[in-house]
This record gives C-alpha cells, structure tokens and sequence, in this order.
C-alpha cells in the first residue's frame, strides 16, 4: 500500500504523436488549481491493482477506503482446509514480529493471520485504532524503514501509473488528473504483470557484470581485461629474488 502524488495542474512532459513538422506544443504558462492523490493497494503475486484518486489523505479518508479495500480482499479469500489452533496462530504473529522493538502489542487472543500489508512507516499508518482494525481481521502490517521505500513494490506500480495517465499531458483540473489515473489503473488491470523480486531484469545485470572487468578502487569496468605491463623496478626486484 502507498500513496502517489501529489500531482500538480501542470504540464507534463513525455511523447506524443504529432504530425511532421507539427510537434506538440505546451503552454509556458499555467494556474495552479489544487491537486490529487492516487491511494494505491497493489497485489505482486497477480498484479492486480487497486487505486482511487483523493484531493486530500486523511487518515479518514485513508483508513476508510483501505478498510473497504481490505475487506473485500478478505472475503474472497478461500478457507483454510483446518482450522489453526491457538498455538499456531501466535507462532505464525511472533514468526513476523520477532526482533521487531517498536511492533504495537498484539491481542491477548490474535485472529489467524490471513495477509501482509506493506507500508511505509507514516504517523498515520500507525494509529492505535487502525492497527488494532488490521489485528482483529487477521491482518499483520509490515513497515519498511527510513529510506526504504524502494521495498514497497506499490512504489514502482505508481511510476507505472503516472506515467501512462500524465506524460505529454496537461491537465487543467484535479478531477482531469482522478480521471486519467484511475483510467490508467483500469488499463493495467485488463492484463496486469506480477511482480517478483529479482526476475529477467536482474538475471541481465548479473550477466553484464559478468562480462565487464572491474578497475581497480573506482568502480569503472572495461569489457576486456587491460593488459598490466611489468615495470623495470618489478623485474629487477624478481632478478634479484632469483639470484640471490
């Protein structure tokens, strides 16, 4: 879960298709007539994508939407085949709260835990009451650190996003950006990617680093290994070692 924006009533570059010798042209002047925010709750394993477009991010703006969200999540996941012992269900909550200094404190009964809600580590993601909701609904929230946000693949998905909604674009109206945002999330949707860490990308970077040569201290690679030239204070020395 993450929230993208804000975006403003400018103009935004990017490509678009123009007639030769007519490119598009963009007003160097612009009124600034509020903004938007597109709530993001991401699912890597399908890659479905579930987004709404909000002028302001209230905690009860947030925490209703993501209830309703959440919920409907819940309800169409399928039963488990057994139903897990009270044992189990506090193994499973201290399996993901273990070494963790600042976890709220878990019900003296918890629910089975049934999903993991990633999300950065905001005051409002935090609230008693919203985490005590998640808790009763069987819900274990995870917060990424200071820093790393890049840990959230909601982060990547709103990049997605944007740039299909906004790029080349220049809309006059928050309600214009809601629009196209939420346009775009329904676009992604009708044939969405999973995400996975690592994948084709990262198996192509380890090849490519296997084929450079790494220099020495600067973190510049050559793609063939540079010949090192003997100096004559080198071979003198090596005599020398010899003969004596």
């Amino acid at each position: 879960m993450d929230e993208a924006g804000p975006f403003q009533t400018v103009p935004y570059p990017g490509h678009s298709w123009e007639g030769q010798g007519h490119p598009q042209h963009q007003p160097h002047e612009y009124i600034r007539n509020g903004t938007a925010k597109l709530l993001t709750l991401f699912h890597p394993a399908d890659g479905q994508l579930r987004t709404k477009g909000v002028t302001r991010t209230t905690n009860a703006v947030l925490h209703d939407w993501l209830k309703q969200e959440l919920s409907e999540i819940l309800a169409a996941l399928p039963d488990p085949a057994t139903a897990p012992t009270p044992e189990t269900i506090r193994a499973v909550w201290s399996t993901w709260t273990a070494g963790l200094t600042s976890y709220p404190p878990l019900p003296a009964e918890p629910v089975a835990a049934r999903m993991l809600l990633i999300m950065d580590n905001l005051t409002g993601h935090v609230t008693p009451a919203w985490v005590m909701w998640l808790f009763e609904h069987g819900i274990i929230p995870l917060y990424t650190p200071l820093g790393g946000s890049w840990l959230n693949m909601a982060e990547s998905i709103q990049r997605i996003i944007e740039g299909r909604a906004l790029e080349g674009q220049h809309p006059e109206t928050p309600a214009e950006i809601i629009d196209w945002l939420e346009a775009a999330t329904r676009g992604w949707n009708r044939q969405p990617t999973p995400f996975v860490w690592g994948g084709k990308r990262a198996a192509r970077r380890f090849r490519s680093r296997r084929r450079r040569h790494a220099l020495g201290g600067s973190g510049a690679c050559t793609h063939r290994p540079i010949r090192r030239r003997k100096t004559v204070l080198g071979k003198w020395l090596h005599s020398s070692q010899v003969t004596h």
